[in-house]
Formats: structure tokens, sequence, C-alpha cells
């Protein structure tokens, strides 16, 4: 039959949840500290929970010895032998105390230990249950604001909801709702510290899988995503199954699953780009709604070069530069937004550079730009690889390889060069001012509309007012 204290050991292992080694442990620390509070440091004692009886049994340890110089720590060999026979000289032997006679101040530390010991033990038990859950969305109540953070309540603990995860413009009150996605739990003397966040990416894909069930199912697959939180987001999907279109399955109908996240984001608008593997045709997808005309890779550095129609310029950078810049996160690339009118003044640029090379005519010019060479590049090839080029055979390969040489060495090229960005500057000034010009135009032209109008009006007052002689 149990006891009263292995009773209550099980009442607070299934009401706190901590385990029943670390409730006996406590017990047997806060017994050890009373008894050493009572009898000294000096002594030897030990604690340990006897199952059977119901209650911590504590032994002091003293050395057999002939005759006894210090009676703490020490027992004659006689006394020794009547708690165990087997005793002999220079053995440890562990003399029951009785525990009944502590103090009342005893008592009070003994319950302190036990409290400290279980409140550590809930903090160990919260902090491992948030730990394995790092990765989740969890949602909990608003409790209060404190200096811009949010204390979110989750039940057993409360999380933080940093200023700098939370979503531009958004307010929370307390009693509110919070969503959010926990980044970090850290274990620190005051018990765990967890730390949410409503502004990364894997909140957006984590929502996206809670509304959509072929998300969830794997069947449909979030490559990647981006976001400026609280404006603009991009996600890449793929669908493992032919028959299933992933943008339309996170759409919903009438897009009933991507108003349901947009919602949760305080209106942050979505876009859902399907992913390819073809880098190109992926960065295109991750530009619409703008429609590329033209892509030029550069490998070495990791960028493309994107053409559009000059009507599309300022739908394919986006407010700000939100649509080119979340596109670039998507996709990996540096991406370059260029208007066919801006391109087709750097390809001038670029074959007036070449042109310059001695041994270049119009047609190998244009072979050498369309295999992406520059007159560096030109000068440092090897003669193999420019033979490579149409048009090009080995003899002309060293003479326009000397010719390249020879046109950096003499400063020309840098020349060109500040000179084409000069006037690509004041080209961009130039537009810049004939829009000005026109707005003022415009100011001009309705100004004198109504200057028109108001003199035409006064007019007509004029001849209403006249007298009918007059008028005759």
């Amino acid at each position: 039959m149990p006891s009263e204290l292995g009773r209550v050991i099980e009442q607070v292992e299934k009401d706190k949840g901590i385990e029943k080694a670390i409730l006996v442990e406590a017990l047997e620390t806060a017994m050890l500290t009373a008894a050493k509070k009572k009898y000294g440091l000096e002594r030897e004692i030990e604690a340990h929970f006897n199952e059977d009886l119901g209650e911590i049994e504590l032994f002091q340890f003293k050395t057999v010895v002939e005759a006894v110089a210090n009676p703490e720590t020490e027992v004659e060999q006689g006394e020794a032998t009547k708690l165990d026979p087997e005793a002999s000289l220079g053995d440890s032997i562990g003399i029951k105390l009785n525990s009944s006679e502590f103090g009342r101040i005893a008592a009070q530390t003994a319950k302190q230990v036990i409290i400290q010991k279980v409140r550590d033990a809930e903090r160990d038990i919260i902090f491992k249950e948030f730990d394995v859950r790092k990765g989740e969305v969890v949602s909990g109540t608003c409790r209060r604001i404190e200096k811009g953070c949010v204390v979110v309540d989750l039940g057993r603990t409360d999380a933080i909801l940093p200023a700098r995860e939370q979503i531009p413009g958004e307010t929370f009150r307390p009693g509110d709702r919070v969503l959010g996605y926990l980044i970090d739990v850290q274990q620190t003397p005051r018990g765990p510290k967890i730390v949410l966040s409503r502004t990364c990416k894997e909140l957006l894909i984590q929502l996206f899988r809670q509304e959509v069930p072929e998300v969830a199912e794997d069947i449909v697959v979030i490559k990647t995503a981006a976001r400026e939180p609280g404006i603009r987001a991009k996600i890449a999907v793929a669908s493992v199954d032919s028959d299933v279109d992933p943008v339309g399955a996170c759409v919903g109908v009438k897009g009933a699953r991507v108003q349901n996240v947009v919602q949760e984001l305080r209106g942050e608008k979505i876009d859902i780009v399907p992913w390819d593997a073809d880098e190109t045709r992926f960065v295109c997808n991750a530009l619409a709604p703008a429609e590329v005309i033209k892509v030029v890779i550069d490998e070495d550095n990791h960028a493309m070069a994107i053409v559009v129609a000059d009507s599309q310029l300022s739908l394919a950078i986006g407010k700000r530069g939100q649509n080119v810049k979340l596109a670039s996160i998507l996709s990996g690339w540096k991406l370059d937004i260029l208007s066919e009118t801006r391109m087709a003044k750097r390809q001038e640029d670029a074959k007036a550079l070449l042109a310059k090379i001695q041994g270049m005519n119009d047609t190998i010019v244009q072979s050498f730009y369309q295999y992406g060479y520059s007159v560096e590049q030109i000068a440092s090839a090897e003669i193999e690889a420019l033979a490579q080029v149409p048009g090009c055979t080995p003899e002309k390969g060293v003479e326009i390889k000397a010719g390249a040489a020879a046109f950096m060495a003499s400063g020309e090229l840098q020349s060109m060069r500040s000179a084409q960005a000069e006037a690509a500057k004041n080209a961009q000034m130039n537009a810049k001012l004939s829009a000005d010009q026109v707005f003022e135009r415009l100011k001009a032209e309705v100004k004198a509309h109504e200057e028109r109008s108001q003199k035409q009006e006064a007019l007509e007052k004029a001849a209403e007012a006249a007298p009918q002689g007059d008028k005759e």
C-alpha cells in the first residue's frame, strides 16, 4: 500500500508532469540541506528515499577507529560492530539519523529547496516541449505590450514577438489572437525564452501548408518564397502530379485559399509563381505580370539582364523595386531590368568598343558580341577559343587579340566607357526633365482652360444683366 508521501509524489507527477525521479531527488536534496544546516557541514550525511516506508532516510557515515578523536566523523570499533558485525577498522559505516528532530527552520529550508527544484523541473519540461516545436506555427493571446514587444500567452508559458519580427503597421491589443512562427527557444535563468516571428518567409510557407491540402500532402511543393512583410510576397510552387495545377491549388476556388493567407498577413499581396527547372523561364515567371522580351545571362557574376518593353519597365521593377527585388531573392540571381531602348543603346556601346579593336569588321564584331566577348576577355582569351567564333581564323585571332591588348594599354577603352556612362546618365536626366516639362505644360494648359472658362462665364453673366434696350 503506497504511503502518504508516495501518494503526494504521484499526485504532483500527474498534475505538473514532472518525473518521479526528479521529485524524489528534490526531496532528498531538501532533507540533506536541512540536515547539514542542523548538524553542520563537517558531517558526511546522505539522504535516500525508502519506497517501502515511504519516507526520506538520513544516514551519517563515520569511519571505524580504535580510539575516537572526533565523534562527529569517527566511531569506536565496538560500537560499529553492534550496527554491522562485519565492520572492521577503516570502514565507513552509515548510522541512521532521526529526521523528526528537525526544527521549523530546517523544515522551511526543505520546503524552499523542494519548491525551487519543482520550478526548475517545470522550466525544463516547458523548454523541451517548445524546443521540439521550433519551426512550427503557434497561436496565443496578446497579454500585454512591453516597449514594442508583444507578450503572447501560449497557455503554459509566455512568448515574445519582438518589434523587428512584427509586420509593419500592425497593432495588437490585450486579448487579441496572435499567430506566429516559432523561430527560437532559449533556456535562461528566468525560464525558457520563446521568440515568435510574423515576418519570416517560413510563416508564409506554413500558412499555405495549413490552408492547402495538396501542400500538406506534399502533392504540391513550395520550392522557395520571398517576402516584403505586409506589402508583397512571392512563392514558387511545383506539382509532383501532372494532373494537379500547383498555382490553381494554392489559389483555391474564387481565390478562397490564398485570401485566407492574405488576411492573416494583414493584406500582404501574394504572387504564386510556377517553378521551373530552367532558371531563365523561372525568372520570367517570377517577374510576372511583366512580359519579358529577352534574357542575357552572365554566368561569371551569376546575373541576368532582363529586357522588357519600354511600357512594361515600371511594371517589371514594381513599386519601390519590390517586384524585381522579390524575383531576385526567389530565383537567387542578380537581376537587372532594362527597357528595349536602353538595351539597344547598351548593345551599340558594346559593339562600338569591339569595333575599335584593330582587325575587326562589322561581321566579326557582331559574332564576338553574340558570343558575349568583351575587350578584356578577348585580350586574355586563348587563340584556339577566339578561332571558334564565326568569321575568325587563328591568324585573325592573333591580330584581334593583339589589337585588344593595345586598345586597353592606350587608355582609350577607359575613356570611351567613361563617355558612354556619362551619355547614359545625361539621357536619363533628359528623360526626367522631359517628363517634368510635359507635366508643367499640362498644368499650364489646364490653367489656361480654367481662365478661358471663367472669362466666358463672366461674359455670359454680363450679357444677361444688361438692359433690354442695350441688347437691341
